[in-house]
């Protein structure tokens, strides 16, 4: 692709590292934004910078957080005797889009996958067991629900940190298989997703 300017170049070459979008997408967004007023192109490039320089991540359940507490562990209403054990960050807003659930979410920020060197130990599994040996505002844990993915390396987290849990007296359940084998939970439609929270089954590593 030839570009009669170099600074087009550079900002098609950029914004199409970006997920999804290839380089005839991204000339289109570029030259969308230069035909826009300079404050409209300055608000984007602003918000972008204040999103990478002040995110935080949630000290206790690990999701994105303007301050160091999320809003959902802080939530007065959330029931904080249940955990919903996500793989990433996606997956808390796809649950919270359907509207069934009010507990709280613990994010491993990956799943075990030995092919790509991620061990446990490169996981939230650790600060998960200590949630759950340090009971917050004397909230004790009573349910996990295990929400990964139904695929290979999402069963071996699942069966792992089930047998981490075993002895916690923990009701440990799993979102039910309505979502497709082998699909990430953010491209489930919220209906099916829904479901699956609400006719969670009981998890058992035997």
């Amino acid at each position: 692709m030839n570009f009669p300017s170099k600074l087009i170049e550079d900002a098609v070459a950029e914004i199409s590292r970006l997920p999804g979008i290839g380089k005839k997408t991204a000339l289109r967004l570029t030259l969308h934004l230069l035909k826009q007023k300079e404050p409209v192109t300055t608000a984007l490039t602003d918000a972008l910078l204040n999103l990478r320089k002040n995110i935080q991540y949630c000290v206790i359940c690990h999701n994105v957080s303007d301050d160091t507490v999320c809003s959902i562990c802080e939530g007065l209403k959330r029931d904080k005797s249940v955990i919903c054990i996500v793989e990433d960050l996606p997956d808390v807003l796809a649950i919270e889009n359907t509207n069934q659930y009010s507990g709280l979410y613990h994010v491993l920020g990956g799943v075990i996958s030995p092919i790509q060197g991620i061990g446990p130990d490169e996981l939230k599994i650790a600060s998960l067991i200590k949630r759950i040996e340090t009971p917050s505002n004397d909230v004790q844990v009573k349910e996990i629900i295990l929400a990964l993915p139904a695929t290979m390396e999402g069963d071996t987290t699942s069966f792992f940190i089930t047998r981490k849990l075993k002895d916690k007296g923990l009701n440990i359940s799993s979102i039910a298989r309505g979502i497709p084998v082998g699909s990430e939970l953010e491209y489930t439609d919220e209906i099916t997703l829904g479901r699956s929270i609400l006719t969670r089954i009981k998890y058992s590593s035997e």
